[in-house]
């Protein structure tokens, strides 16, 4: 214990004083608040974080440090053995190349859950009513500009790839809006997870759902699930929902489906190569587009620092981790 320090990279925003509380069971708190990764690679080199057991990633930490990939995680102190990384997605981080190192990775669902399902809601309603004219229009003193009626989301079958934590709450969600509601994952759930909710094939989901849902990871298997092909097998008019990551879209494949209408309209959080937005996306009038804000709000990112600390500590006190990532814990069932 006396020789397992802690380094914080990035700002904390909510929890600072959380994190100095750590002093009392860390040897020591290194922090990297900013700079650029060459910068922190010479660090590391130099020998400047030292006897660091656990780090914690906060959520803006990849602009000072870039990806967790071989080349950083080479340079990295051999004492690390955690990194606890503030943010559900964790794309950044390569799990493969750090679990065949040792260090085990966390990340924050069930934090993020809430507010994620709630922009996804805001986003599927504002796509279902086709609001992004009017929006604009009435502030351009047009009043309602080219009215189009939209739809109502009751009765309509809402199709969610990925139906975990934030999944599984934009499915409660939904159903309040009397929505029938279908999902798709690797395993089927346990019957008392699905509330009611029919498991069925990827294909099926495509085929039969009126409104889509991503609310999945991005791995190598993920990256574009949803293409040409995939759009190809859709109900012609389908709305598409992603408040996961961009890359799971093939974006120019979105923007012919768009204007072909095969995609009625979509709503959309994320984006291939944020910030950069596909041109054709900026241009279409039938898509609502909101800059990553999905978990941005207060409380939501106060319980994501909190939970990040509290990985952090798990791993000083205990050598555990209260929400490793599920490849890691996969692996260690099947070991």
């Amino acid at each position: 214990m006396t020789q397992r320090a802690a380094l914080l990279i990035g700002a904390l925003t909510h929890t600072r004083k959380e994190w100095e509380q750590i002093r009392s069971i860390a040897s020591k708190l290194y922090e990297y608040p900013s700079g650029t990764r060459e910068e922190f690679i010479s660090k590391c080199k130099s020998g400047a974080f030292d006897g660091i057991y656990a780090l914690y990633r906060s959520n803006d930490s990849n602009k000072y440090t870039g990806n967790f990939n071989d080349e950083l995680l080479d340079v990295l102190p051999k004492s690390l053995k955690f990194i606890c990384h503030n943010g559900a997605g964790y794309d950044n981080i390569d799990v493969p190349a750090c679990t065949k190192r040792g260090i085990s990775v966390s990340s924050t669902p069930i934090a993020v859950d809430d507010a994620t399902a709630d922009v996804a809601i805001f986003l599927m309603l504002g796509a279902l009513r086709n609001i992004t004219h009017s929006f604009q229009a009435v502030r351009q003193g047009k009043w309602r500009g080219n009215f189009a009626l939209g739809h109502d989301p009751k009765n309509k079958v809402l199709g969610i790839l990925g139906m975990g934590g934030i999944g599984s709450a934009v499915a409660h969600r939904a159903k309040a809006f009397g929505m029938k509601i279908q999902y798709h994952n690797r395993k089927q759930l346990p019957a008392e997870k699905e509330e009611g909710s029919k498991y069925v094939t990827f294909d099926e989901l495509l085929e039969t759902s009126d409104v889509l849902s991503l609310n999945l990871s991005l791995n190598a298997s993920t990256r574009h699930i949803i293409g040409k092909d995939e759009f190809d097998k859709m109900k012609d008019g389908i709305i598409i929902v992603n408040t996961a990551r961009g890359p799971l879209i093939d974006e120019a494949a979105l923007v012919d489906a768009l204007k072909s209408g095969k995609v009625w309209s979509a709503g959309l959080d994320v984006f291939e190569e944020e910030p950069k937005i596909h041109p054709g996306l900026l241009e279409a009038e039938n898509v609502v587009l909101l800059p990553h804000m999905g978990t941005a709000t207060y409380e939501t990112q106060r319980d994501m620092e909190l939970l990040v600390l509290d990985n952090l500590k798990a791993a000083l006190q205990s050598d555990t981790l209260l929400t490793q990532v599920p490849e890691q814990k996969q692996e260690s069932a099947r070991i």
